[in-house]
């Protein structure tokens, strides 16, 4: 059984912001640290260059073995974020349409200047990293557009970084043209991920320079972090197929109906509908996010008010106030997001003293 390094048995604390950044996987350590002393550059056609690039294109077939793709769709990048830098490239012209809940890596995209003709393309992410709403793409109408509103768009970008290794999903399977997800997600390094390019889509290069990546991203590859990231999503895959994630979201119900008793107004976001098996987002109104994450800190628990990418800004979440919550609300949410290692006892405990706090909360505001 992989698994992954426990903070909690050297600091004593308890991480619980798995979908902010997953803990480094042993798996994902080892080949990391083989494929440092690997010393020659892929591009290169010695033998030490020709050892580099089978690593890389090592973690190529298991990346694309794990996202359903075929090896030539998969882009290394510097993560998702990067990867997403393609709708600039690929629609320069046109308008980007976003979902609304959508992470800000594809919202910082959002382009309507060609609305009233229709977006070109729709860029989603399949489940939301604040909420853990899963979020089904549309379909294409008859036209082989797909309606979003009242436009209708020619493609489909799909953000699977909080998806791959927690629920079944395929690129193969799906509509999307493109998708961008990163390692660290999922127990790789920091620092790298993917674009997974479908067969036959013709795509200007995200960077110009050497012609690496088969053209699509120039620079010399990450050869130690694509090989982490490679045996990551191999051992993601392993826990997904052994149904840890069930167990998962046990523990997260578990935690869920120890909050509801011991504060009947809170609100959980999406728990009525499909989503991530690990994550719990509960509003507690005037309660601020911001103050409940420092508090739970010096608790001794790591914890978040919304994405990661938004850390440091204290303001209404932009993803609850597009799902319908007054400003109140939208800025006293509480991201809590468990993994494969998070124990029952770490649950339980975070609930006591999160219970405790907002004991404190409601008897300074009574």
């Amino acid at each position: 059984m992989s698994g992954f390094q426990s903070e909690g048995s050297v600091t004593g604390r308890v991480y619980l912001d798995w979908n902010a950044s997953a803990p480094l996987r042993p798996e994902a350590r080892e080949a990391l640290v083989a494929a440092l002393d690997v010393v020659g550059n892929p591009s290169s056609v010695h033998a030490e260059g020709r050892a580099a690039k089978a690593v890389v294109e090592r973690a190529r077939e298991q990346v694309a073995v794990a996202v359903g793709a075929k090896p030539r769709e998969v882009v290394f990048t510097s993560g998702a974020t990067e990867a997403a830098g393609i709708l600039r490239q690929v629609f320069p012209h046109g308008a980007v349409c976003v979902d609304d809940i959508a992470h800000d890596a594809l919202w910082s995209h959002f382009d309507l200047t060609h609305a009233e003709s229709g977006a070109n393309v729709l860029a989603m992410g399949l489940a939301n990293s604040e909420t853990g709403a899963i979020t089904e793409p549309p379909q294409r109408d008859a036209d082989g557009f797909f309606p979003y509103g009242a436009r209708r768009c020619s493609s489909l970008l799909l953000d699977v970084t909080q998806v791959v290794g927690r629920i079944p999903w395929a690129f193969a399977w799906s509509e999307a043209s493109l998708a961008v997800l990163s390692a660290h997600k999922l127990g790789g390094p920091k620092g790298v991920g993917a674009l997974i390019v479908r067969e036959g889509l013709d795509i200007e290069p995200l960077s110009l320079g050497g012609g690496q990546e088969l053209g699509r991203r120039s620079g010399t590859e990450n050869v130690a972090g694509i090989a982490g990231f490679g045996a990551a999503i191999e051992a993601a895959m392993r826990d997904l197929d052994a149904g840890r994630w069930r167990a998962v979201a046990a523990l997260r119900d578990r935690m869920e109906a120890g909050i509801a008793d011991a504060a009947p107004e809170t609100i959980f976001v999406g728990r009525d509908g499909a989503r991530l098996p690990n994550t719990a987002c509960f509003v507690t109104p005037g309660w601020k996010g911001e103050t409940q994450v420092m508090q739970m800190d010096l608790a001794g628990f790591a914890v978040s008010a919304g994405s990661a990418c938004s850390s440091g800004k204290v303001k209404a979440s932009r993803v609850l106030t597009a799902m319908g919550y007054d400003d109140v609300a939208a800025a006293s949410g509480l991201r809590v997001s468990l993994g494969p290692e998070t124990r029952p006892e770490d649950v339980d405990r975070f609930t006591e003293v999160w219970a405790a706090a907002h004991a404190r909360f409601r008897a300074r505001a009574a």
